[in-house]
């Protein structure tokens, strides 16, 4: 990919993330991380208290996407056939007909999904690793491009059941909301409710720019030395001693696609150390766990990870 190339995409992405901006206020590297995750083709895990916006920002990426769009609000009731789908019995035709469940659409939001049991939660294993479910002895695909964002309330309110690792490994990021600033508070509190407003957006990308897109994140030029430091730093997970277990290769995929990614938000055709630095701490915080403290946040990263790799390997 050259430089021609890349700013071709800089005024499209630029009027996504403005859109995205004035929806969801004043979580400006929240939202780029949250889009820099789905040009990587990753799915979006968005954890923090009710109330912060993480419903809000999954509807505002699926309609300036243009994407298809379906919420499923998770419950300890909910089975594995509530989201996949199952056969009905139409006695008029006399068989068996499939009733598609919401998980095929372009982007489900699995709102609160740690209030459902882990058995439901595995329902969308499948699915966000081979974009497919097998369901009834038949394996149907998914539509392309598909999306899972959920979202989740910590894990220490009430009613609420963790995700196992496996599930926490298939999301490529996790971000965190937080409280808004004064500012973006009295902005909101002023203006339209954030429904009204959203019914008001309109798609700003259409699906196929959204797959060129995706393609052109996998032209963003990496270097052997770049990948040298990639590696360098999933081996630091898994040697220094410091976590129960190290990143996954699904990990060191996800570091260097979502790499790429924020790489090309920032109109370069070529990945920096400083993409990977910026990029890691909502990968790997989710995946890692420490002997001491157990889980770890995303600020974490820095002095327990990033702190301890050099980005140029030392020549003795």
């Amino acid at each position: 990919m050259n430089a021609v190339t890349t700013e071709k995409w800089q005024p499209l992405i630029e009027s996504v993330l403005g859109d995205i901006d004035r929806i969801v206020l004043g979580k400006r590297q929240e939202i780029r991380l949250s889009v820099a995750c789905l040009l990587a083709q990753g799915h979006l895990l968005i954890e923090d208290l009710p109330g912060v916006g993480k419903t809000t920002l999954a509807h505002t990426l699926a309609k300036v996407l243009g994407l298809d769009f379906q919420r499923v609000q998770f419950t300890a009731d909910m089975l594995p056939a509530d989201i996949l789908g199952s056969s009905i019995y139409h006695r008029e035709q006399n068989k068996f007909l499939f009733r598609a469940g919401p998980i095929f659409t372009q982007l489900v939001l699995a709102d609160e999904i740690n209030r459902a049991t882990p058995r439901t939660q595995s329902a969308l294993l499948e699915a966000m690793e081979e974009r497919q479910v097998s369901i009834e002895g038949r394996t149907r695909p998914l539509p392309s491009p598909f999306f899972v964002i959920a979202t989740q309330n910590p894990q220490n309110q009430i009613g609420t059941f963790p995700l196992p690792e496996s599930q926490l490994d298939r999301f490529l990021m996790r971000v965190e909301l937080g409280y808004l600033d004064d500012a973006s508070e009295r902005q909101l509190l002023k203006e339209q409710d954030r429904r009204v407003l959203l019914e008001n957006v309109k798609p700003k990308i259409n699906v196929e720019q959204l797959l060129n897109l995706q393609s052109a994140v996998r032209q963003v030029q990496v270097s052997d030395a770049l990948l040298d430091y990639v590696q360098r730093l999933l081996n630091y997970t898994r040697q220094s001693g410091k976590f129960i277990y190290g990143l996954s290769p699904r990990a060191g995929l996800g570091i260097k696609h979502a790499a790429q990614a924020w790489a090309l938000l920032q109109g370069r055709a070529h990945v920096l150390p400083a993409d990977v630095q910026m990029i890691l701490p909502n990968i790997a915080a989710h995946r890692l766990r420490t002997a001491q403290q157990g889980a770890i946040h995303s600020r974490d990263i820095q002095t327990l990870l990033i702190n301890h790799v050099a980005v140029e390997a030392a020549h003795g």
